[in-house]
């Protein structure tokens, strides 16, 4: 089943299993979506919902958005997007997602805008090789030849220098390696398109949508009132505590054997003494 959410892309870090595996993770922030639209075959020729993300004051937005997100219930977003192929009657209009849409271990697609990387040359843009660096070359880091002489232009798909990145991009098979509903995160392994504080949606991946591996189990740490770091510890149950384990009832006949030996001795001793 196809499902999605938006979030914003807050950076990289990189967490530790407990086999002592490194992962490279991105986190993601995903603050409340609300459906403010469903899309159906009958009525609009394809099955989708639409997300909207990050509210806005109705003053910076016009009575267009403001009439269409209050039929949801909801206030103007600064965000609209589409999730397509989903199951339209598993959503409400107005219903509210977060993290737990995804799950440890799902595989996803992450989509955002790459990061602007300015004018560019062509060894930079698209990798081409420069000339020699001799003083007698007189050709650098040209574009190189622009075309024959018969049309006498430069032939359409030509690549020359440009403005590079800031680009739709997205990223497949991404595995989601930790969602933590406290902090409204998801950890996904691996990089993903844009800067920091960008707009990211992830959705299903569309090659390993059904592929789901198994739940990394990570090392999680405790911040102390001092400023020390400490790994948490698995702390039983009482229930657990309360309950004797066969360790512990083994132990217990043991001394039990044991007494009744020292008993038993100390009997055999009086009677010896008495006669």
């Amino acid at each position: 089943m196809k499902k999605g959410i938006l979030g914003t892309k807050v950076g990289m870090t990189q967490v530790f299993a407990k086999d002592g595996t490194l992962i490279p993770v991105t986190v993601v922030e995903v603050l409340p979506n609300v459906v403010t639209q469903i899309k159906t075959v009958e009525k609009d020729g394809y099955d989708a919902i639409q997300l909207g993300y990050l509210d806005v004051r109705e003053k910076v937005s016009n009575k267009a958005k403001v009439g269409h997100t209050k039929k949801a219930g909801t206030s103007p977003k600064r965000f609209l997007r589409e999730v397509r192929g989903v199951q339209v009657g598993d959503y409400t209009l107005g219903q509210v997602l977060d993290a737990s849409v995804f799950a440890s271990g799902e595989m996803v697609d992450v989509s955002g805008v790459s990061k602007g990387k300015g004018f560019q040359g062509v060894i930079k843009r698209y990798n081409q090789s420069r000339g020699p660096m001799g003083h007698g070359s007189q050709y650098h880091r040209g574009v190189g030849s622009l075309g024959t002489m018969l049309p006498m232009h430069v032939l359409k798909g030509k690549k020359l220098p440009g403005h590079m990145g800031h680009e739709l991009a997205t990223i497949q098979n991404l595995e989601v390696v930790q969602v933590d509903l406290e902090n409204n995160v998801i950890l996904i392994k691996g990089s993903i398109p844009g800067p920091k504080k960008s707009l990211v949606m992830i959705r299903t991946a569309v090659k390993k949508g059904e592929k789901v591996n198994d739940a990394i189990e990570l090392i999680t740490y405790e911040v102390k009132e001092d400023g020390s770091v400490e790994e948490t510890k698995e702390v039983a149950s009482p229930e657990a505590s309360e309950e004797s384990s066969p360790e512990d009832s083994t132990v217990d006949e043991a001394e039990e054997t044991e007494s009744a030996q020292e008993d038993s001795t100390s009997e055999a001793s009086l009677e010896d003494k008495a006669e």
